[in-house]
Parts: structure tokens; sequence; C-alpha cells
């Protein structure tokens, strides 16, 4: 976030985000479900720590968005959008 980015900027960055945290979920949830299929508990439980590392990542990007939108919402209310 930058005090030059114009409220379209932020709005668009925010969706960016959102974006990217649905990509990490839905590669948290492929990892997930690849922890219980395989039959070697060593890729098992590396399957779920790719699903942990994913998740953050999503949380991280769900920050980043609400950030970005909070951002852009003052710009868009204070007259100028800039």
């Amino acid at each position: 976030m930058s005090e030059d980015k114009s409220a379209a900027e932020n709005f668009v960055d925010s969706a960016k985000a959102k974006i990217n945290e649905g990509v990490d979920r839905a590669k948290a949830a492929g990892h997930e479900v690849a922890s219980h299929m395989g039959d070697n508990p060593v890729d098992n439980a590396a399957d779920k720590a790719k699903a942990v590392g994913d998740r953050a990542k999503a949380e991280v990007h769900n920050a980043q968005a609400h950030a970005e939108f909070n951002e852009g919402k003052r710009e868009s209310t204070d007259g100028d959008g800039h």
C-alpha cells in the first residue's frame, strides 16, 4: 500500500490478493486430500505440511486484500480518489 495509489489501484490489488488467497486455499485442499491418499507416511506428512503452509499464505493474502480494500475505500471517500 502506497500513498500514491488511486482508489481503483487499491481495489484491483485487493481483488488480486483475494484471487491469490483462493488459489492458496485450493492448493491447501489438494495437499490435504493427497495426505490421506498415499501409502507412504513420510509423503503424507509432507503433504500435510504443504497444506499448512498454503493455508498460512492464504491468510496473508486475506490480510493484504482487506488492507488494500480499506485503503481504496479511504481514497474513494476523501474526495480526490488519489
